[in-house]
């Protein structure tokens, strides 16, 4: 997903056919422009699932609730615990429209909102007295009345259209029950979900889900980005991508690696996944990108300086 002035994204409510496959080839392609991905210290050797841009720079969350930041002087711990001090781990973050406001969600019900500008964090876990796992998190508007998606390890989507506040929550669940691993909104009530029953869903109210396929899909999904009613990229196990143009799906094959998060934007996409690989697509055209470190990815953002992170505390941006 994309956030802090980016493009976010959606999709029509029908199931359509895969148009066809492209395959690439694994070789590395040269980074265009002589940018290439470099590791950054962090002060962390903890997994890392998330990554932001926010007002404040760019943050990073992850396991035992670590929260950094990226400042002039590198990567600092902003938080450490997560929202209740207790240690869960975080497995996905999101920003507020403007940006000033990081959100991230975690293991045994962890819900919590971070104002970067003002360094005060509310702790919103356990909506509902729920304290199953929470495999990703979106939030669509301004602080203090924002529209919150959470994905549920148990097949739930829980929903807040009151940031948050206790009570304002709901859930429904889209599919088989299978985890809902994660989700992307490009309207206020507007995106799409994948779970683990290679599924993808669609809602246009923020409560109600409709499948949109996909048909014959042989890979479990970990990432989607939703832009609009016709471009939606979903991607998973097998190096697998899928984009969707309104009417069908096309399938693209970029190798073996499993892709855990997908990032587009206007002109250019990336997608990361195991043993440090990203792919980056640019003119339509994916390829894959030389990258510094054999870690397996778990999150990218798009922004002034493209960053990824994923296991031991790596981080990775491309300058």
């Amino acid at each position: 997903m994309t956030t802090n002035g980016h493009t976010r994204r959606r999709v029509l409510k029908s199931t359509g056919a895969v148009l066809g496959a492209a395959v690439l080839g694994s070789t590395p392609a040269a980074a265009g422009n002589h940018e290439e991905w470099t590791v950054e210290e962090t002060p962390t050797g903890d997994t890392l699932y998330g990554v932001n841009y926010t007002t404040d720079g760019a943050y990073a969350v992850g396991a035992g609730g670590v929260v950094i930041e990226r400042t002039e002087e590198g990567w600092k711990k902003a938080l450490d615990g997560g929202p209740t001090g207790n240690g869960n781990s975080l497995y996905g973050s999101d920003v507020i429209d403007d940006g000033s406001v990081l959100w991230f969600a975690g293991s045994s019900g962890a819900i919590g909102e971070y104002d970067v500008e003002s360094g005060v964090l509310t702790d919103h876990s356990a909506p509902n007295d729920v304290t199953n796992n929470f495999n990703g998190i979106d939030v669509r508007g301004e602080s203090g009345s924002a529209n919150v998606y959470v994905a549920g390890d148990s097949g739930k989507i829980y929903y807040s259209f009151d940031d948050g506040e206790t009570g304002s929550w709901g859930s429904v669940t889209p599919g088989s029950g299978s985890n809902i691993n994660a989700l992307d909104f490009f309207g206020p009530r507007s995106g799409h979900a994948v779970d683990g029953n290679k599924t993808v869903f669609v809602t246009d109210d923020g409560s109600t889900y409709d499948e949109l396929g996909i048909a014959d899909a042989n890979e479990d999904f970990y990432g989607v980005d939703s832009d609009g009613d016709a471009d939606v990229t979903v991607v998973g196990g097998g190096g697998t991508v899928y984009e969707w143009d309104g009417s069908q799906w096309t399938r693209t094959d970029l190798g073996d690696a499993s892709l855990r998060d997908v990032e587009v934007s206007r002109d250019e996409a990336y997608t990361v996944g195991g043993g440090g690989k990203v792919f980056r697509r640019s003119g339509g055209t994916w390829s894959q990108e030389a990258t510094p470190t054999g870690q397996n990815l778990k999150a990218v953002v798009d922004g002034p300086t493209p960053l990824a992170v994923g296991a031991g505390g790596t981080v990775i941006a491309r300058k």
